[in-house]
């Protein structure tokens, strides 16, 4: 075994990419962090729970409520900062053992900050940590307002694996969840939060809002509505329960490094029922504080505070 393979084995994370040890700085560009400038370990050797979500303002708030669930309280003076306000890119704050931060939309985006996250856990050399996904999606059968806990992530034909095109070669990732954690989040749904309708379900993740999602309402569109129909049918007729944009590549990304994953959102609509959300934003905001909820849950009974 060689020094890069015990190194990982000894830190808990996978990170499968030798030319990392050897390099003599790794700046992790879209976080705004760096090796050479920054004292990793010391700043997140601690993190044992990653929540990520596809806004700014969302984990923003989410970074605000889980510091009141934990009961952390910051030296007087102080408040929480944007540790990748410099970035531009991504968001990203630290409260005790949980880091919350944005990811964008879609697997591009999500991918790009998973690979400098994944060598951050690497780098503070993190043991045991949990990595959550906390979204919004449309529900296929289910009404806005349920909480779906993914317990599989397939693209739009079926497949469960991400591919990638690498070197002009066709790479094909497992997209696994940890079966196991999405059972435990569902638990303790029906202990702490039983008034919320909570799914354990398999999810279409498309690589486009639109078209990709059977929409009929984008720029352009060169199929009906029984078109459109039939498809959604199909999906739920599969175990399809919801459809959203990053669990594809969030599952890959961590079965190949061997991180327990779990995706956690919120339907905002049922895709049988229409393509648009007019939902009024005073619900809507209500809705997308679930998964935060479920997550703070989780977390405080993983700390033995409930």
């Amino acid at each position: 075994m060689g020094d890069c393979e015990e190194r990982d084995y000894e830190y808990g994370v996978i990170l499968k990419n030798p030319n990392i040890a050897t390099m003599e700085e790794d700046v992790l560009y879209h976080i705004s962090l760096s090796t050479g400038t920054h004292n990793l370990k010391e700043m997140f050797a601690d993190v044992k729970f990653v929540c990520m979500g596809g806004t700014p303002k969302r984990m923003k708030s989410f970074a605000h409520f889980i510091q009141k669930e934990l009961n952390i309280k910051l030296p007087t003076g102080t408040m929480l900062e944007d540790i990748s306000k410099h970035s531009y890119r991504y968001s990203m704050f630290k409260i005790g053992p949980v880091l919350s931060i944005s990811h964008g939309m879609g697997i591009p985006s999500v991918s790009i900050m998973l690979h400098e996250v994944i060598k951050l856990m690497y780098h503070a050399q993190c043991k045991d940590v949990t990595f959550i996904r906390i979204g919004t999606c449309g529900g296929i059968g289910l009404p806005g307002g349920c909480l779906v806990i993914s317990k599989e992530a397939v693209d739009g034909i079926m497949r469960p694996y991400l591919e990638l095109h690498i070197l002009g070669k066709i790479v094909q990732r497992p997209a696994i969840l940890d079966l196991e954690l999405a059972r435990e989040l569902k638990t303790v749904a029906e202990e702490k939060l039983s008034n919320y309708n909570t799914v354990l379900g398999k999810t279409m993740c498309s690589y486009d809002f639109y078209e990709g999602q059977g929409r009929l309402d984008g720029a352009f569109c060169n199929y009906e509505e029984e078109d459109k129909m039939a498809y959604l049918q199909k999906l739920s007729e599969q175990g399809i329960v919801n459809i959203e944009m990053e669990s594809l590549a969030f599952a890959a990304m961590c079965n190949h490094v061997g991180i327990k994953g779990a995706v956690v959102c919120v339907t905002l609509l049922n895709r049988l029922e229409g393509d648009q959300v007019n939902t009024p934003k005073e619900t809507l905001e209500e809705w997308q504080h679930r998964p935060q909820e479920l997550v703070a849950e989780f977390i405080k009974k993983r700390l033995g505070m409930n």
